[in-house]
């Protein structure tokens, strides 16, 4: 059912946001998409059980703007994992991807997150039965390695027995997870980042779809990567940074970014938050995810001061991102700083 119209459907993913929890919210999605038209955009991970027994509008709700969106789903059970992944492509979604990255102790306990790197077959497994679910593409994010499991040999081990189950995608985050000793956050930058590995792997495996993540946060680096391998995924820049994603819709996909101003794009914004709000969702909730946006300009200070002061607020509306605009000025410059 689902492998060849995925094939032929596949989103665009030579440039993408990663899935960072409690980041890429819905909220925090709508308003990337303000700065770029083409990136694609990943959901938080959600466990399967979460899909399949919660909240599904608060979990899964979108707006369908977000257009290009993948699901990022936690699990180790086939059956579970296939129907999480068949909730979430009824959803709307463009892309499910699978977490085998994430090295939280409590990712472990679930069972699945960057361990699973050490059972290939569960992951072989879990996707066939979504790519069986669903028409829409199944992908998998992973480390290069684990523990002392870190070597060419062991990644291509992993990939090799995904691929066997007919997966043709896999974002790779060039850094090892150090499942005991290290917390999730140091595990986002102590592990060194071995870009080689990654680019060896399109070299010997050129019918996949390989993309590159971690400790991205220049444009030239981004077309660096670009020369070596399929897509590049922006992790932290792009969430304390966003307007690096203004240059990206024309230096990779030769397409018009949607404001031409970081105050356009706060502007924007305006009917989504007013819209929001009425519905009940409190201001920080939206605004917590602008803070950067000014970043390395006259008044960024005065910005992110204001809004993390007075949007907590209760019964906060548009008129504290109106005035925390005001304080920045009008000198908005068209490039990234």
């Amino acid at each position: 059912m689902g492998l060849n119209s995925a094939i032929e459907h596949h989103p665009d993913r030579r440039l993408s946001v990663a899935p960072m929890m409690d980041w890429t919210d819905r909220h925090d999605r709508y308003f990337l998409r303000q700065i770029s038209r083409c990136a694609l955009l990943y959901s938080e991970m959600l466990t399967a059980p979460a899909v399949i027994h919660g909240d599904r509008d608060r979990l899964l709700g979108f707006s369908a703007a977000e257009h290009p969106v993948a699901l990022q789903l936690g699990g180790a059970d086939p059956a579970q994992m296939a129907e999480a992944a068949e909730i979430g492509a009824a959803r709307g979604y463009d892309e499910i991807n699978i977490n085998v990255g994430c090295p939280s102790d409590r990712v472990q306990s679930g069972r699945f997150g960057a361990c699973l790197m050490a059972e290939p077959e569960t992951v072989a497994a879990c996707f066939s039965a979504m790519q069986a679910a669903v028409s829409v593409p199944v992908t998998v994010k992973s480390r290069i390695g684990i523990d002392d499991r870190d070597s060419y040999d062991d990644l291509r081990r992993f990939i090799d027995t995904v691929a066997d189950a007919g997966c043709r995608t896999f974002i790779v985050h060039a850094r090892k997870a150090v499942l005991q000793g290290l917390s999730p956050k140091e595990n986002r930058d102590v592990p060194p980042l071995r870009y080689e590995l990654v680019y060896r792997l399109k070299q010997d495996c050129p019918e996949f779809e390989i993309i590159i993540n971690g400790g991205i946060r220049k444009h030239a680096d981004v077309a660096a990567h670009l020369a070596q391998v399929d897509g590049v995924m922006i992790g932290r820049e792009a969430y304390q940074n966003p307007w690096f994603l203004h240059d990206v819709d024309a230096a990779v996909f030769d397409a018009d970014p949607p404001s031409a101003t970081r105050h356009d794009a706060v502007h924007a914004m305006r009917g989504y938050i007013m819209d929001e709000v009425r519905r009940g969702t409190r201001l920080h909730a939206i605004t917590r995810h602008m803070l950067g946006l000014f970043n390395g300009q006259p008044g960024a200070r005065a910005w992110r001061r204001y809004l993390s002061e007075n949007a907590p607020k209760p019964g906060a509306g548009i008129e504290v991102v109106d005035a925390a605009l005001a304080l920045v000025g009008s000198g908005d410059l068209q490039r990234s700083a």
